[in-house]
């Protein structure tokens, strides 16, 4: 399969140089057509004809030092580095797009893994193994030789650092990623062809950013905060904090906002009306 090549994503949008021989463009202009991508090659259709670029062409995703003022307001856009260009391209939906672009960059990739490297804090005894990248919605997945799966779930990511390590006698760059598995707190490596390796990073960024933990609170935000944390009920916190229910049930929906807790289901509050008093009194006295 990984010598044929297929589609991954045929869709609409608009593209633009940003960079062009390193110098930054400031008077961008948008080509709006189509855009296609498959596991070897994306390619532009618009209205100054078709560019077509191997996907072996693309050094990497830029940063937003490369971002023009007009693209600063964009978030729904990928920078792709090609060479000393930089290519600009916004899909109708950036989110699927972006996907498939993570898709045609590491599906098939074969990566060496160590999985658990640390477990709890504990260095494990663990060996290297061969494994074969899949990029799924929300996870990264390796299927490792003694099949296995490292499953490297967005959310559950904390930290990324690189590191210089030594692998099966050879000093290899490593992804070292610090996540949760349940309860458990481990960490897994990451190694292989450099290409590989700094796409596999940069899809796994996002789960660290997701996680990120600058956030400001309020104090009675920390209290709620480190009760749930300390496996207090959320319907016992108001008691256990000595707040009223209502500024309880407020901050539960800030942190809704804020994407600190995933609601698990909606308590219901409901009171006797007259219909319903009369009806329970009909029922005690048949009692």
């Amino acid at each position: 399969m990984a010598d044929e090549e297929y589609q991954i994503a045929d869709t609409k949008g608009r593209f633009t140089k940003a960079v062009k021989d390193g110098r930054k463009l400031n008077n961008i202009s948008w080509s709006e057509g189509r855009i296609l991508l498959s596991n070897r090659r994306l390619i532009l259709v618009g209205g100054e004809g078709k560019r077509t670029i191997p996907l072996s062409d693309i050094d990497g995703l830029s940063g937003r030092e490369d971002a023009t003022q007009s693209l600063a307001a964009m978030s729904n856009y990928l920078s792709l580095r090609i060479d000393e260009d930089v290519l600009v391209v916004s899909a109708q939906n950036h989110e699927e797009f972006e996907l498939a672009f993570y898709k045609a960059m590491l599906d098939e990739q074969v990566v060496m893994a160590n999985h658990p490297a640390v477990e709890g804090g504990v260095v494990q005894d663990s060996s290297w193994e061969k494994a074969r990248l899949s990029v799924e919605p929300e996870s990264l997945v390796a299927t490792l030789k003694s099949g296995s799966y490292l499953e490297l779930d967005l959310d559950e990511i904390s930290g990324i650092e690189t590191e210089k390590r030594t692998v099966n006698g050879d000093k290899q760059r490593v992804i070292e990623v610090s996540h949760a598995e349940g309860s458990t707190s481990v960490e897994s490596h990451l190694t292989g062809p450099s290409r590989t390796c700094l796409f596999a990073r940069a899809f796994l960024k996002q789960g660290e950013r997701e996680s990120e933990t600058n956030v400001d609170l309020e104090l009675s935000e920390k209290e709620v905060l480190m009760a749930l944390h300390s496996g207090v009920s959320p319907f016992s916190i108001p008691e256990f904090i000595d707040r009223d229910v209502d500024d309880v049930e407020e901050i539960y929906e800030r942190f809704l906002e804020l994407e600190l807790v995933d609601e698990v289901r909606q308590r219901r509050e409901v009171e006797l009306n007259s219909r319903g008093r009369n009806i329970a009194s009909e029922a005690m006295g048949e009692q």
